[in-house]
């Protein structure tokens, strides 16, 4: 058993719903993270979609994954996020909500993480408002990983503070970038899914 599938084991059991959408939010945090390797590619090329504006998403990603190579899909990343000096895109709540990095939308995630018994693993070195972070929280608060699974009223909390505000201009802006080829398919399913969960948490009037 992976450390990955271990940490799964010992997590608390949720509603099935709910378990899609934190895979969803793993695998949005796993492939921004860093450049997806062999095996991460062959994950992603095997998924199926459906008719649905996800599914049709989801089924374009799997295509792109599908004729993708990891040296090719480095050179992307590489181009979208480090390049040289700055990436084509910074993908920072700080930079995308006040146009500069480390500000204020930062401050008050790290009070809000620090709240939730949420610590940055000692071997990240980006600031802790960055997109693959952020989806990796919702991941982890959905399916307790920092504790008991927090309430929908929580989750909601958290994404309308945190994620709302501009995750969905930057999964738009990836679908767009001049760099993105499997990317610009990572960004589609970015924007639906942040739909997505705009429009659920609304409706549940958590």
């Amino acid at each position: 058993m992976s450390q990955a599938e271990a940490l799964k084991a010992q997590e608390p059991e949720i509603a099935a719903e709910d378990a899609l959408r934190a895979d969803l939010y793993d695998f949005l945090a796993a492939i921004l993270a860093r450049p997806p390797g062999e095996a991460l590619l062959a994950e992603t090329a095997a998924l199926n979609g459906d008719a649905t504006p996800m599914g049709q998403a989801v089924s374009a990603l799997a295509r792109v994954a599908g004729v993708s190579k990891p040296a090719g899909v480095e050179r992307e990343f590489n181009a979208l996020f480090i390049g040289l000096g700055r990436g084509e895109l910074l993908p920072y709540a700080s930079y995308y909500l006040t146009g500069f990095l480390n500000e204020k939308p930062l401050a008050g995630l790290r009070r809000d993480m620090a709240a939730r018994g949420m610590t940055r693993a000692q071997n990240v070195y980006e600031p802790e408002d960055n997109i693959a972070s952020l989806m990796e929280m919702m991941a982890g608060l959905i399916r307790g990983r920092f504790g008991k699974p927090a309430t929908l009223a929580d989750q909601q909390a958290f994404f309308a503070k945190h994620i709302g505000p501009w995750a969905g201009h930057f999964f738009t802006d990836l679908e767009a970038a001049q760099s993105s080829v499997l990317y610009a398919s990572v960004g589609a399913v970015g924007r639906v899914f942040m739909e997505i969960e705009a429009q659920g948490f609304r409706m549940s009037g958590a």
